[in-house]
């Protein structure tokens, strides 16, 4: 009975902390993306108290857009296209310029190219580089 107790224990445990894992690292990825695109914008500390709601509420919709149109990723990507457009006369107020705006755009890629890039060297690592087959 013991045994069985401590198994149970053991696999719920097991899955809050690969959960509670999984939340750090989004949070610290969100953390990091936040630093670089503030940096890339050159945002003082003022202009980013107020792009970051905004922001927010532009990835919001993104998300909404990709959760409406999985299936259809024509469709998807004109919804971004929207999306872009919509916020861009609210980034222009808040950043002041066209180009600061489109760096917003520009950084956001870039960031997603070099996490990209950062998981892909992490898989290259955990593999072994002449894998044994018996």
């Amino acid at each position: 009975m013991k045994k069985y107790f401590f198994f149970i224990s053991f696999l719920l445990l097991h899955g809050y902390f690969c959960t509670a894992q999984s939340e750090m690292g989004a949070n610290r990825t969100e953390a990091i993306k936040i630093a670089f695109i503030t940096k890339e914008l050159n945002l003082n500390p003022e202009e980013a108290q107020k792009f970051w709601p905004v922001y927010n509420e532009y990835l919001a919709e993104l998300k909404k857009a990709r959760q409406s149109y999985k299936d259809d990723e024509l469709a998807f990507e004109e919804a971004i296209v929207g999306v872009r457009k919509k916020y861009k006369p609210e980034f222009k107020r808040l950043l002041k310029t066209d180009e600061r705006v489109n760096k917003t755009y520009l950084a956001e890629r870039r960031f997603r190219e070099i996490l990209k890039k950062e998981l892909d060297n992490r898989k290259k690592l955990r593999k072994p580089a002449n894998p044994r087959t018996y």
